[in-house]
């Protein structure tokens, strides 16, 4: 974590590198296909024309059973109330002067009046109208069905909205697969995901511990499902994102574990507990009344900024945890009086767009340090990686006690939650 202090350069994201389990096309398109539509990046608008003609966009790899779903953000409707955009699935060859669901082995959502489409220009109801702002996702559930060969003939297509799951329909499987497809009936905009990942209802259920209700604060991060995924700029040292759960750690519950998903930048990734209402651009460990376990650089931090060497760098598919053992006659009425409600402690004063520098004077006592030496109940507070225990460290717990906190800094970043891991 000590070197982001000196490194600003996080625009790259890491793309999964997953390994297939079905095999799809033999040859696959190296670009996408699209007419009257305009590609910035991610960003993909609608092309005004004189005869006012649909806009198209075919992407260049079909989904497959590893990369089953993609979504589209709503950026702009134009002057209409609806949006007039639809997101579906199509052949590659499909054409490009008509919109997803309204020809042959095609399938589209429609956001403007929340009709689908399969093979036909008559829609049927389906699902919310959708409009800026609103996240709509599609996807394929690739289980195969009752006396089907090894690759399915029938596949269950998914939508969603704002991370919900709409409704499924079956659809016939082409050889050749489906291709992410976006239309535009007039002037609109969308962000694309392609990248995006969407995880099964029943995984879900199994974690219900993770639902949004668990989370007292999510700042600069998206919850989907059991995934927490960095959504901040990631350019200085104040735009941590930072997830709390609503309930502390206790001795029913003491232990939750975290799964690195995807590293990001950086894995600037923490785990930890920290007191209720922690500043949420402090990475936990950094303030007082908090420590966390760092994935970058292996280290301990125990309110300060500066970390100890602790236990092993963490990567992509690391399962970190963090729990505590609390004394035989625990008492939270014994708790420290560090307040939960105590003022955000002072950061430097530096350009949000700049990273501080790390302070080379180890001498001069840092104002989270006080609390270390505060009356009240110790408990020792442990970490794990994939397991196995790598240490434990002795502190004193704040007044209200230690809420389970993750902390990440770079883009890209996505970490699974378990915070019941130990209740089968």
């Amino acid at each position: 974590m000590e070197a982001f202090l000196r490194n600003q350069i996080l625009n790259v994201c890491r793309v999964p590198n997953r390994q297939a389990v079905l095999a799809g096309p033999k040859e696959m398109p190296k670009h996408p296909r699209s007419e009257r539509v305009s590609i910035d990046g991610d960003i993909l608008s609608y092309q005004a024309n004189d005869e006012n003609n649909i806009g198209v966009y075919i992407a260049p790899a079909p989904l497959t059973p590893q990369d089953n779903y993609f979504e589209v953000e709503i950026l702009d409707s134009g002057i209409q109330s609806g949006a007039p955009i639809c997101i579906g699935l199509a052949p590659y060859k499909y054409s490009l002067d008509d919109l997803p669901g309204t020809r042959y082995f095609s399938i589209g959502f429609h956001a403007e009046d929340g009709k689908i489409h399969k093979s036909r220009e008559v829609g049927n109801p389906f699902g919310p109208k959708c409009g800026v702002g609103d996240r709509i996702g599609c996807g394929i559930k690739f289980e195969k069905l009752e006396g089907c060969a090894e690759q399915p003939k029938i596949v269950k297509v998914f939508f969603t909205r704002n991370g919900k799951e709409i409704g499924t329909v079956a659809f016939p499987y082409l050889p050749g697969g489906f291709h992410p497809a976006v239309g535009f009936d007039s002037e609109g905009e969308v962000k694309l995901s392609l990248d995006a990942e969407w995880y099964r209802d029943d995984i879900m259920l199994m974690a219900v511990d993770c639902s949004e209700d668990e989370w007292s604060r999510l700042h600069d991060v998206r919850l989907n499902g059991v995934v927490i995924e960095y959504a901040g700029r990631g350019k200085s040292i104040l735009d941590v994102g930072l997830a709390q759960a609503k309930s502390p750690l206790d001795t029913t519950f003491h232990y939750f574990e975290i799964e690195i998903v995807d590293p990001g930048e950086n894995c600037y990734i923490a785990i930890g507990v920290a007191r209720q209402n922690y500043p949420p651009y402090r990475h936990p460990g950094w303030n007082k009344g908090s420590i966390a376990y760092h994935a970058d650089d292996g280290k301990i931090f125990l309110g300060s900024g500066v970390g100890d060497p602790f236990g092993p760098k963490c990567h992509k598919g690391d399962i970190m945890g963090c729990g505590i053992l609390f004394p035989a006659d625990y008492d939270s009425e014994l708790d420290s009086e560090l307040s939960p409600d105590d003022p955000d402690d002072e950061i430097p004063n530096c350009n949000e767009d700049e990273i501080c520098p790390d302070s080379d004077n180890d001498d001069e006592e840092e104002p989270w340090e006080k609390s270390n030496n505060e009356s009240g109940t110790h408990v020792q507070v442990f970490f794990t990686h994939n397991g196995k225990l790598i240490g434990k460290r002795l502190t004193t717990i704040p007044k209200g006690g230690f809420y389970p906190t993750i902390g990440m800094l770079s883009s890209c970043e996505r970490v699974r939650v378990d915070l019941r891991p130990l209740t089968g």
